[in-house]
């Protein structure tokens, strides 16, 4: 006999306001959906259109309840203004978790200026905007969480990833200080830092003789180690992170770092 099992839904997420940054693809899809699988009203925010109407229509198509915004998170008016846009939507958002990131990589003696300042725009003043936005909404109802989605990276040195290694880094002290801001307040912040996930962004990197391979077994000219557990992450490992760290199972869960590489940066 066949029997239908009813998806179960994790406590503090189901018909709750939630909103993802870098939501169009990767990690930052993986994250949306598996909230609105959760029972989440999630608001999508991405640069990439494209990306967000396929997230957006995907997410429908399944019954769940989402929102698109197209947003810039390095502008401060388009990121108070769509934040303000989605609570009149779907209501008090109770969670964020902010994925928005972007990577160039390269020697330090050959970057520009433009190149530290791009990344810094996004992975970590994108964290900041939107956090600030939404931790001025939180504070009068006495509730929120918050995870930012950083790195592995944030607290081991990489050869020619300097601007992505330092502006997560910042993301990651800049979420843990807010998280003591907040603490009275009923707020909690934590942090999941990924090591190699399956992504676009990862795929970037690899050229002809560096690939998923490569990256597993470690490279000891440039000082990485390989990923013990011999898999990449995918965005579905970071997300089921995510997930915990905003339910109710952490209710007593603030000020943290989750590292969700495979044991590849050695933790403690």
């Amino acid at each position: 006999m066949t029997t239908t099992q009813t998806p179960t839904h994790t406590a503090g997420i189901t018909g709750h306001g939630a909103l993802v940054t870098g939501a169009g693809r990767g990690i930052g899809a993986a994250v949306a959906e598996a909230l609105a699988e959760q029972g989440a009203q999630v608001a999508l925010f991405d640069v990439d259109p494209e990306g967000l109407r396929e997230q957006a229509g995907a997410a429908t198509m399944a019954g769940h309840s989402v929102r698109a915004y197209p947003v810039d998170v390095q502008a401060t008016a388009e990121v108070d203004q769509a934040v303000e846009q989605a609570e009149r939507d779907l209501g008090p958002i109770d969670i964020l978790v902010n994925v928005a990131g972007v990577l160039r990589t390269g020697p330090v003696v050959d970057m520009t200026d433009e190149d530290w300042a791009a990344v810094f725009a996004v992975n970590a003043g994108g964290v900041m905007r939107v956090c600030r936005a939404l931790a001025r909404r939180m504070i009068p109802r006495g509730r929120g969480r918050i995870v930012t989605v950083s790195s592995n990276a944030a607290g081991v040195p990489r050869a020619n990833m300097a601007a992505y290694a330092a502006s997560k880094a910042a993301a990651t002290q800049f979420t843990k200080s807010l998280a003591l801001e907040l603490a009275p307040h009923g707020i909690r912040c934590n942090v999941v830092a990924p090591g190699s996930t399956e992504t676009d962004m990862l795929r970037s990197m690899w050229t002809v003789d560096h690939g998923a391979a490569r990256t597993i077994q470690g490279s000891p000219e440039e000082f990485r180690l390989g990923i013990p557990l011999r898999k990449l992450a995918q965005p579905c490992d970071v997300a089921a992170a995510v997930i915990f760290l905003v339910s109710d199972h952490a209710s007593h869960i603030t000020l943290q770092e989750l590292y969700v590489d495979g044991g590849a940066a050695l933790r403690p």
